[in-house]
Protein backbone atom coordinates (compact mmCIF):
# COMPACT_ATOMS: atom_id res chain seq x y z
CA UNK A 1 0.00 0.00 0.00
CA UNK A 2 1.19 3.73 -1.02
CA UNK A 3 0.16 6.57 0.08
CA UNK A 4 0.47 9.76 -3.25
CA UNK A 5 0.55 12.81 -1.81
CA UNK A 6 -0.73 15.06 -4.19
CA UNK A 7 -2.27 18.06 -5.44
CA UNK A 8 -4.25 18.64 -9.32
CA UNK A 9 -1.16 19.69 -11.05
CA UNK A 10 0.95 17.52 -13.98
CA UNK A 11 3.63 16.28 -11.69
CA UNK A 12 0.63 15.75 -9.31
CA UNK A 13 -0.98 13.72 -12.29
CA UNK A 14 2.07 11.53 -13.50
CA UNK A 15 2.26 9.83 -10.46
CA UNK A 16 -1.83 8.91 -10.30
CA UNK A 17 -0.66 7.62 -13.86
CA UNK A 18 2.12 5.85 -12.96
CA UNK A 19 0.26 4.34 -9.95
CA UNK A 20 -2.37 3.33 -12.28
CA UNK A 21 -0.45 1.69 -14.87
CA UNK A 22 1.54 -0.42 -12.56
CA UNK A 23 -1.77 -1.68 -10.67
CA UNK A 24 -0.47 -1.04 -7.70
CA UNK A 25 -2.37 -0.23 -4.24
CA UNK A 26 -2.35 3.05 -3.34
CA UNK A 27 -4.88 5.97 -1.81
CA UNK A 28 -4.42 9.27 -2.70
CA UNK A 29 -4.17 12.40 0.18
CA UNK A 30 -4.84 15.53 -1.12
CA UNK A 31 -2.53 18.45 -0.31
CA UNK A 32 -4.04 21.97 -0.66
CA UNK A 33 -1.40 23.95 -2.16
CA UNK A 34 -3.71 27.16 -1.69
CA UNK A 35 -3.97 26.26 1.99
CA UNK A 36 -0.34 26.00 1.94
CA UNK A 37 -0.24 22.42 3.19
CA UNK A 38 2.63 21.60 1.52
CA UNK A 39 4.25 23.58 4.56
CA UNK A 40 3.21 21.63 7.18
CA UNK A 41 6.02 20.07 9.62
CA UNK A 42 4.62 16.39 9.03
CA UNK A 43 4.46 17.11 4.98
CA UNK A 44 8.97 18.78 5.25
CA UNK A 45 9.39 15.18 6.91
CA UNK A 46 8.49 13.65 3.48
CA UNK A 47 8.93 16.60 0.93
CA UNK A 48 12.27 18.74 1.87
CA UNK A 49 11.05 20.81 -0.77
CA UNK A 50 7.83 21.52 -0.06
CA UNK A 51 6.43 20.06 -3.35
CA UNK A 52 3.94 17.55 -4.32
CA UNK A 53 4.15 14.99 -5.28
CA UNK A 54 5.20 12.58 -2.44
CA UNK A 55 5.14 8.42 -2.03
CA UNK A 56 5.14 7.32 1.01
CA UNK A 57 5.73 3.00 1.08
CA UNK A 58 3.41 2.26 4.55
CA UNK A 59 4.85 -1.19 4.59
CA UNK A 60 8.31 0.03 4.97
CA UNK A 61 7.78 4.01 5.83
CA UNK A 62 9.69 4.81 3.19
CA UNK A 63 9.07 8.08 1.88
CA UNK A 64 10.13 9.41 -1.86
CA UNK A 65 9.64 12.82 -3.11
CA UNK A 66 10.60 14.61 -6.90
CA UNK A 67 8.61 13.34 -9.10
CA UNK A 68 10.24 11.32 -11.69
CA UNK A 69 12.51 9.89 -9.12
CA UNK A 70 9.52 8.70 -7.71
CA UNK A 71 8.80 7.12 -11.29
CA UNK A 72 12.73 5.44 -11.65
CA UNK A 73 11.61 3.97 -7.99
CA UNK A 74 8.28 2.40 -9.35
CA UNK A 75 9.59 1.39 -12.27
CA UNK A 76 12.89 -0.52 -10.53
CA UNK A 77 10.59 -1.92 -8.01
CA UNK A 78 8.04 -3.49 -10.54
CA UNK A 79 10.45 -4.12 -13.51
CA UNK A 80 7.72 -2.53 -15.64
CA UNK A 81 7.60 0.44 -17.70
CA UNK A 82 11.34 1.58 -17.79
CA UNK A 83 12.94 -0.23 -20.57
CA UNK A 84 16.08 0.54 -21.64
CA UNK A 85 17.01 2.46 -18.27
CA UNK A 86 20.09 4.85 -19.98
CA UNK A 87 17.70 6.44 -22.42
CA UNK A 88 14.53 6.60 -20.12
CA UNK A 89 16.69 8.99 -17.91
CA UNK A 90 17.85 11.16 -20.46
CA UNK A 91 14.20 12.07 -20.92
CA UNK A 92 12.92 11.93 -17.51
CA UNK A 93 16.09 14.81 -17.01
CA UNK A 94 15.15 16.81 -20.19
CA UNK A 95 11.39 17.03 -18.65
CA UNK A 96 12.68 17.45 -14.75
CA UNK A 97 14.83 20.28 -16.28
CA UNK A 98 13.34 21.57 -18.83
CA UNK A 99 9.91 21.08 -19.76
CA UNK A 100 8.45 21.63 -16.60
CA UNK A 101 10.31 24.62 -15.40
CA UNK A 102 9.32 26.36 -18.53
CA UNK A 103 5.48 25.75 -19.28
CA UNK A 104 5.28 25.83 -15.62
CA UNK A 105 6.32 29.90 -16.29
CA UNK A 106 4.47 29.99 -19.04
CA UNK A 107 1.36 28.77 -17.12
CA UNK A 108 2.23 31.25 -14.55
CA UNK A 109 3.07 34.72 -16.46
CA UNK A 110 -0.34 33.94 -18.85
CA UNK A 111 -3.00 32.87 -15.93
CA UNK A 112 -1.08 34.08 -12.06
CA UNK A 113 0.56 36.66 -12.71
CA UNK A 114 -0.55 39.63 -11.02
CA UNK A 115 0.31 42.00 -14.33
CA UNK A 116 1.10 41.43 -17.76
CA UNK A 117 5.00 40.63 -18.75
CA UNK A 118 5.45 41.09 -22.19
CA UNK A 119 8.96 39.82 -21.89
CA UNK A 120 8.56 37.33 -19.40
CA UNK A 121 5.85 35.63 -21.88
CA UNK A 122 7.44 35.74 -25.29
CA UNK A 123 10.64 34.46 -23.28
CA UNK A 124 8.63 31.17 -21.81
CA UNK A 125 6.78 30.96 -25.08
CA UNK A 126 9.75 30.65 -27.40
CA UNK A 127 11.22 28.13 -25.19
CA UNK A 128 7.88 25.89 -24.38
CA UNK A 129 7.46 25.97 -28.63
CA UNK A 130 11.05 24.84 -28.41
CA UNK A 131 10.72 21.99 -26.40
CA UNK A 132 7.67 20.91 -28.31
CA UNK A 133 10.00 20.94 -31.24
CA UNK A 134 12.31 18.40 -29.46
CA UNK A 135 10.09 16.19 -28.41
CA UNK A 136 7.74 16.26 -32.21
CA UNK A 137 11.24 15.47 -33.63
CA UNK A 138 11.40 12.57 -31.33
CA UNK A 139 8.58 11.29 -32.42
CA UNK A 140 8.82 11.54 -35.41
CA UNK A 141 11.10 8.43 -35.54
CA UNK A 142 10.29 7.28 -32.31
CA UNK A 143 6.82 5.44 -31.17
CA UNK A 144 7.38 6.90 -27.96
CA UNK A 145 9.47 9.06 -25.83
CA UNK A 146 12.32 6.96 -24.89
CA UNK A 147 11.94 4.38 -27.93
CA UNK A 148 9.76 1.27 -28.94
CA UNK A 149 7.68 0.90 -25.78
CA UNK A 150 5.85 3.07 -23.35
CA UNK A 151 7.34 4.15 -20.19
CA UNK A 152 7.83 5.91 -17.42
CA UNK A 153 9.45 8.82 -19.85
CA UNK A 154 5.91 8.98 -21.70
CA UNK A 155 4.07 9.91 -18.46
CA UNK A 156 6.15 12.13 -17.22
CA UNK A 157 6.11 14.47 -20.38
CA UNK A 158 2.02 13.35 -20.52
CA UNK A 159 0.36 15.56 -18.44
CA UNK A 160 2.64 18.73 -19.01
CA UNK A 161 2.72 18.45 -23.65
CA UNK A 162 -1.24 17.90 -21.88
CA UNK A 163 -1.34 21.23 -21.15
CA UNK A 164 -1.07 22.66 -24.97
CA UNK A 165 -4.68 24.66 -24.70
CA UNK A 166 -3.96 26.24 -21.72
CA UNK A 167 -0.18 27.81 -22.75
CA UNK A 168 -1.39 28.89 -26.19
CA UNK A 169 0.20 26.10 -27.89
CA UNK A 170 -1.50 24.91 -31.42
CA UNK A 171 -1.24 21.52 -31.84
CA UNK A 172 -1.78 21.45 -35.37
CA UNK A 173 1.88 22.96 -35.38
CA UNK A 174 2.82 19.55 -33.71
CA UNK A 175 1.25 16.66 -35.27
CA UNK A 176 3.72 13.59 -33.78
CA UNK A 177 3.28 15.14 -30.35
CA UNK A 178 -0.44 15.53 -31.19
CA UNK A 179 -1.05 11.98 -32.26
CA UNK A 180 1.24 10.77 -29.04
CA UNK A 181 -1.23 12.61 -26.46
CA UNK A 182 -4.42 11.20 -28.27
CA UNK A 183 -3.20 7.99 -28.30
CA UNK A 184 -1.76 8.29 -24.25
CA UNK A 185 -5.39 9.82 -23.51
CA UNK A 186 -6.73 6.73 -24.68
CA UNK A 187 -4.88 4.18 -21.94
CA UNK A 188 -7.39 2.50 -19.50
CA UNK A 189 -4.90 3.67 -17.02
CA UNK A 190 -4.55 7.04 -18.00
CA UNK A 191 -8.36 7.45 -18.00
CA UNK A 192 -8.93 6.30 -14.23
CA UNK A 193 -6.29 8.31 -13.46
CA UNK A 194 -7.63 11.42 -14.61
CA UNK A 195 -11.06 10.39 -13.35
CA UNK A 196 -9.40 9.74 -9.87
CA UNK A 197 -7.46 13.25 -10.20
CA UNK A 198 -10.88 15.44 -10.88
CA UNK A 199 -11.94 14.09 -7.53
CA UNK A 200 -8.66 15.56 -6.25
Amino acid sequence: MYTAYVADTPNGRKLIIALEELGLDYRVRHVDLGAGEQFAPEFLQISPNNKIPALVDERTGQGLFESCAILVHLGRVTGKLIADEDVVLQWLFLQAASVGPMLGQLWWFRHAAPERNQMALDRYMRETQRLYGVVERRLAVSAWIAGDAYTIADIAFYPWLATYDELGIAPRDYSHVDAWLRRIAERPAVARAQSKMRKV
